[in-house]
């Protein structure tokens, strides 16, 4: 086998291995996401360092996961493609490279969350048919003896019957036959559940969130003041969406409780539901970024559900965990006091997107999403600070996460040009634990002036505010700094996101012409 069609081998012999290791992987329980790509691009995840983390969503945003997939495809592709070339020259070199390449995913794969001991079987599966195809390819070059060339060195072009040929039309034969039921199960992935989904009618809320019109002032270019499901960021360490059945769903409360509660599908329909507005950040989200969404959810508050399992004195945290296994640790006050703490099953008046938790999710006021917002929850455990820590408190981030006062300047945009005269400069600004009760904008080095702010229907919901400038023709610098509930402005220092998320006043440069 020339090295050439080495090379081709190694990457068709991926796409049969990576089939077989699917197929094997949905008799084996697909959605559990311990597939063997998905386990390493998590065991890549759990391993980034929060600095790089924060580097990667800002260079990325919420196209993340697609970067990362990107990234791990080209470093297997390569990685296989050498190995398919090495077995071309030494094929007992190849098996054993591939041997330990299997054991380390097999490896990754089974020190994953959740992950059970028939787990690895997709992973072994998939690696042992590569491995096999890689010594028949090596055995048909071996039997084939020495590629006869012309009397000027090359190659016949009329050669179509070598068992070098032959070898990658079956390799290409059966790698598409292998992927034809990857395809089909792709095509069908998670379709009771979308089913499902569909199907549902969201109960009505015993207590509806306020009809806020004025809260939306409409500024031209501005984002709207409820952000679409579609639009609603997605930060997460879940490469692969899980998918999970409402019908089979349920939530244990656990740990340091008189009594410990299991809370099914059907009786959470059944509970006295409300709708809340509530804005969500992440704690990656830089001055000015848009990893932020305001929406309004549905769902039962988790102090009802808390008060149930009667938690134990000296217990001060829950540890959320969701069905791939992420966890995070919330302030047990934050989900016990008046802010409506939500196990929310809707948005925006539809069931929950799958990608924003399916079929039931927390939302915490208050609280940055990574000590709070776990999607896809199964168990709540009370517990305490010094015992238990979420996923992301022993990568570096801080274990509390309170959400800083911030504001964002939406239209002008940075680096736009404007029409001399009245302009609107208009944003949102955010303190889902206090509210916001003022906020300031600044031209260039001139006094701080003060902006109209809408409604605001709830201080758990961000605000949208719009100031009139008379812009004159030249460059300007444009700042804006928002004031909570308390009287208290927010941090103009400059902090970057990680451990405990940004401080700093988000700056904006026009040209006026």
């Amino acid at each position: 086998m020339s090295s050439r069609n080495g090379l081709a081998a190694g990457a068709l012999g991926l796409g049969a291995a990576a089939a077989l290791a699917w197929i094997v992987d949905g008799f084996t329980g697909a959605a559990r996401s311990v597939d063997p790509l998905a386990a390493v691009g998590g065991w890549v995840v759990d391993g980034v360092p929060p600095a790089v983390k924060a580097v990667a969503v800002n260079l990325f945003g919420t196209s993340d996961k697609i970067a990362l997939w990107c990234g791990l495809a080209l470093v297997v592709g390569v990685t296989f493609a050498g190995l398919g070339r090495l077995a071309a020259r030494a094929p007992r070199a190849a098996l054993v490279g591939a041997a330990a390449l299997v054991g380390a995913t097999a490896l990754i794969v089974d020190t994953r969350p959740q992950a059970t001991p028939i787990d690895i079987l997709p992973t072994l599966g998939g690696g042992a048919v590569w491995m096999v195809l890689l010594w028949g390819w090596a055995v048909d070059r071996r039997d084939a003896g020495p590629t006869p060339t012309t009397h000027e060195g090359r190659a016949p072009t009329t050669d179509r019957g070598t068992p070098d040929r032959r070898s990658m039309l079956r390799l290409v034969a059966g790698a598409a036959a292998v992927s034809a039921v990857p395809v089909g199960r792709a095509l069908s992935s998670g379709s009771s559940t979308q089913t499902a989904r569909a199907a549902l009618v969201l109960p009505s809320a015993a207590s509806t969130a306020p009809v806020a019109p004025a809260a939306d002032l409409a500024a031209a270019g501005a984002l709207p003041w409820q952000t679409p499901a579609t639009a609603f960021f997605r930060i997460d360490t879940a490469l692969r969406v899980p998918t999970v059945d409402p019908a089979t769903w349920s939530l244990r409360v656990t740990g340091e409780v008189e009594r410990e509660v299991v809370l099914t599908w059907a009786e959470l329909l059944r509970k006295p539901l409300v709708e809340r507005w509530v804005t969500l950040a992440c704690v990656s989200n830089e001055v000015g970024g848009d990893l932020v969404g305001n929406a309004r959810w549905l769902g039962w508050p988790v102090r009802e559900l808390l008060a149930q399992a009667k938690p134990r004195s000296g217990a001060d945290m829950v540890l959320s965990r969701s069905v791939d296994g992420w966890t995070a640790g919330t302030p047990l006050t934050a989900l016990t006091d008046g802010r409506d703490a939500l196990l929310a099953i809707g948005m925006n008046g539809d069931p929950l997107p799958a990608k924003h938790g399916f079929p039931v999710r927390l939302v915490v006021p208050g609280l940055y999403g990574y000590v709070s917002a776990t999607k896809w929850v199964t168990e709540l455990k009370v517990t305490r600070f010094e015992q238990d820590q979420g996923y992301w408190t022993p990568r570096g981030w801080s274990p509390f996460g309170p959400v800083k006062t911030a504001s964002r300047i939406d239209v002008p945009r940075s680096g736009h040009e404007v029409t001399a005269g009245m302009v609107a400069v208009a944003g949102v600004a955010w303190d889902t634990g206090r509210g916001i009760r003022a906020v300031d904008v600044r031209v260039d080095d001139g006094p701080w002036r003060s902006a109209r702010l809408g409604e605001e229907p709830a201080t758990s919901a961000w605000r949208q505010w719009v100031y009139p400038w008379e812009a004159m023709p030249g460059s300007h610098t444009i700042t804006v700094r928002a004031q909570d509930g308390t009287g208290q402005w927010q941090a103009a220092e400059v902090r970057p996101s990680d451990p405990d998320g940004a401080t700093g006043l988000h700056t904006v440069t026009v040209r006026v012409v």
